[in-house]
């Protein structure tokens, strides 16, 4: 059978899987992370790669339908991302590596939040063993843009991302818009996903936004 030879064709394996056994066999979370955003309906994203988000860039070459624009420079890529969505109405989508790379998004993020745009913010990160050791380029992006975002998540499940990547644009996109920032550690981005379970309805027990007035209200 084929995934008996699958293991000698790694890149064909990963795009017969995905295309044929829904994402069950031979998907690493940085596959999920991607056929996520291919889900949510995403066809243009911006960023720059460095060294924690290499394996969802890598992922993202094989999937044609979802463009890329290469920045120069992070910031550029938060501030893109927010035009796109102000132009287009979509979630702007914007995906960077770890420590100065995800710094540099923070202007990106707060303006989008002051101004209410819907965006998604995924950030690399160091591996996930290492976490508050103060290893280089470790940044508590989390923590960092806590104020002036939505939601964040530090992702240390892959089988989790569709999940996540599912809720993010849910709460960017509804009530008041604003950024949601995804991190993910290289290590679970690199890790086997168990079962793609794409959730078809999005249910959050501290999430309940109103989304029409109060007729007693408005005068």
């Amino acid at each position: 059978s084929f995934s008996e030879y699958a293991f000698l064709f790694p890149q064909l394996a990963d795009r017969f899987s995905l295309a044929f056994y829904g994402g069950d066999i031979y998907m690493n979370g940085a596959q999920a992370l991607i056929e996520s955003l291919k889900r949510e309906g995403v066809t243009h994203m911006f960023g720059y790669a460095g060294a924690t988000i290499c394996p969802a860039v890598d992922a993202l070459k094989d999937v044609p339908e979802i463009g890329y624009t290469l920045v120069r420079t992070e910031q550029n890529a938060g501030h893109m991302a927010s035009g796109y969505a102000r132009v287009s109405g979509k979630v702007g989508v914007c995906m960077v590596t770890s420590g100065p790379g995800a710094t540099n998004l923070i202007t990106g993020i707060a303006t989008a939040y002051m101004d209410s745009i819907p965006m998604v913010a995924i950030t690399g990160q160091v591996p996930s063993h290492l976490l508050g050791r103060d290893i280089f380029q470790e940044v508590d992006i989390t923590g960092a843009v806590a104020p002036f975002s939505k939601h964040s998540y530090l992702v240390k499940d892959p089988n989790q991302i569709p999940r996540v990547v599912r809720e993010a644009f849910h709460i960017a996109s509804t009530g008041r818009p604003g950024p949601v920032l995804i991190d993910i550690p290289i290590d679970v981005q690199e890790q086997q996903v168990k079962s793609f379970d794409w959730p078809e309805t999005v249910n959050i027990r501290g999430y309940k936004p109103s989304v029409k007035g109060n007729h007693l209200q408005i005068k």
